[in-house]
Parts: structure tokens; C-alpha cells; sequence
């Protein structure tokens, strides 16, 4: 294949030969190079028409991540909060605790009549030795909710320590305060003894199960030992009667009273008032009946008019 090149000044004509391969070239030119600029453009239209989508996504994506980080810090500040309010609480419970066992030791100075002086709880107490050999040796810290725990088991053992001295010295005090001494009355005078007698109705010997006392109309009736009121109302022969249990199987009834002034289920101690002397029932004039019943038989309430209070 050949190309003429024609030269018009001159007139004459020139032959280039061509290369049989030149047209494939040419056509490849021709071809492939459209080609190639058509899919250079296609990318880039592509990637450039993509990239305010991709950008958001993006941004979408960091967001999430950041509001996971901001709520995996938000529950782990709640988390720290509650574990602070927690260990505050469980100081003021120990806190409170100990002022309990401070009143709890106080009391049982006071029951065990222990100078003030010899035992105080308000004091700090001394403490002090000679100093270790081993001082300098190293010693391992325990951890502030390792020692809030050692703390409240300490404090728990002195409660229950303490609670059982209580129970013990309060069990020895309700002893002594159901110790049953002295008289109903706090005037008047014995005025038939307990054993036989003659019946002032019939004049026929008869046993009294108890112990007479006269005094005025509606003077004061008291317990002579602290217990339970049983029983509170009339009673045949009795008249108005109260009747108190002090355990241990005792029983004291004080009967012809004019008013009684307590109910059955109450408490009552050593010297309360619980009626008045009165004339109702079987009687003769004012006086309380007094009788000591043990294990449910009446005995002697001498004895127990004559020995010392404790």
C-alpha cells in the first residue's frame, strides 16, 4: 500500500510507501482509543457521582460508632454512680451501726452498774506496744470494699456478742424485777394470816388460802412483783379480783377490790398500782385478799412479804 503526495507549485508527484501493518494501527487508533477515553470517563463519573453518597455513609457509620462509645460511657458512669451510692450507703449503715453498739454498750454498763469511769464508750480506747521487728517487710493493702466488708462482718460479730450480753443481763434483771417481796399495800395492816382460821361467816374452822390486809376504802393496791395481768374482773368470793402471772410457775391474786385498774394482757411492774381496797365479794370491810399460788397451789405468802427486794 501506497500513499501520492501531490505538490501543486511544482507539478510533479511523490510515492511514500506505506507498511502493510499501518492500518491495523491506525484502526486500533481509531478504534480503541475512544474506547479507552469512553471507560476512563464512565470511571470517573462513576466514582465521582458516588462520592457525596459514600461521604455521608461514612459519616453515618462514625456516628454510630460514636454514639456507641458515648453510651458505653454513659452506663459506665451510671454504673460508677451506683456503685458509689451503694458503698455510701453501706458507710452510713455501718456508721449508724456503731453508734448503735456504742447506745447497746452504754446500756449494758448501766445494767451491769459498771463505773462510768471504768468502761466508757464515748472515749477513744488506748492502744499502743513496742514497735515490730518485721516493720519493714512489705504489707499488701486490701481493697477499700475488702475493708468496708472485714468492717461490716467486725461489726456484725460485736452485735451478736452484744445482743447475747443483753438477753443475758436483761434475763438476770426480769429475774429480779419478778421477785416477788413486800406487801399489797403500801398502808395498812395484816389482819388474818394464812392457814386455819375461823370462817368470820360461819365461825366453823376453816383453812384461808391467803393473807389478809385492812386499810382504808380505795387505798392504793400494788404488784408485788412485775409479770402479767391473767386475769382482771369478778371472781366468786373473791369480789373484783386481779390476778398476775410472774413465770417461773408464780402467781399473785389480790381480790375484794373496789376498782381495778388494769386489763388482762398487761404488763406491770414491782410497785404499780392495779386496783384500790374495797368490801366486794365475800368480805367483812375493806381489805385485800393476798394469795401466792405456786404451780398452781396456794402457798404460805409470808415468806415472800418478808424477804428483801433485790
Amino acid at each position: 500500500m501506497n500513499i501520492i503526495v501531490i505538490n501543486s507549485k511544482r507539478g510533479h508527484s511523490r510515492t511514500l510507501p506505506v507498511p502493510r501493518h499501518w492500518p491495523w494501527l491506525l484502526a486500533a487508533v481509531f478504534v480503541l482509543l475512544p474506547a479507552l477515553i469512553g471507560v476512563g470517563a464512565y470511571q470517573l463519573v462513576y466514582h465521582v457521582g458516588d462520592q457525596p453518597e459514600y461521604t455521608p455513609l461514612m459519616t453515618a457509620r462514625f456516628a454510630d460508632q460514636l454514639n456507641e462509645q458515648e453510651k458505653a460511657l454513659s452506663e459506665l458512669d451510671q454504673l460508677s454512680q451506683e456503685q458509689f451510692r451503694a458503698l455510701t450507703l453501706k458507710l452510713a449503715q455501718a456508721q449508724a451501726r456503731l453508734v448503735r453498739l456504742d447506745a447497746l454498750g452504754e446500756r449494758l454498763v448501766e445494767v451491769a452498774d459498771v463505773g462510768s469511769d471504768e468502761f466508757d464508750f464515748s472515749t477513744v480506747p488506748g492502744l499502743g506496744g513496742p514497735e515490730s521487728a518485721d516493720e519493714g517487710t512489705s504489707y499488701e493493702l486490701p481493697s477499700f470494699m475488702e475493708a468496708v466488708d472485714q468492717m461490716a462482718e467486725t461489726l456484725e460479730r460485736r452485735e451478736r456478742q452484744l445482743d447475747i450480753l443483753e438477753d443475758l443481763l436483761a434475763d438476770k434483771q426480769i429475774e429480779d424485777q419478778t421477785w416477788l417481796s413486800g406487801r399489797p399495800l403500801s398502808k395498812g395492816w395484816m389482819s388474818s394470816r394464812f392457814g386455819r382460821r375461823s370462817d368470820p361467816f360461819t365461825g366453823r374452822v376453816a383453812w384461808h388460802k391467803g393473807v389478809d390486809f385492812a386499810g382504808k376504802e380505795g387505798t392504793p393496791i400494788v404488784a408485788t412483783g412485775s409479770g402479767v395481768v391473767t386475769f382482771s374482773g369478778v371472781k366468786s368470793g373473791y369480789g373484783k379480783m386481779v390476778e398476775v402471772n410472774h413465770g417461773n410457775g408464780i402467781t399473785t391474786r389480790y381480790g375484794h377490790a373496789l376498782e381495778l385498774l388494769v386489763e388482762p394482757g398487761e404488763i406491770v411492774r414491782t410497785g404499780d398500782v392495779i386496783a384500790k381496797v374495797g368490801n366486794s365479794g365475800r368480805s367483812t370491810g375493806p381489805h385485800v385478799h393476798y394469795e401466792v399460788l405456786k404451780n398452781g397451789a396456794q402457798v404460805n405468802p409470808q415468806p415472800y412479804i418478808y424477804r428483801a427486794r433485790r
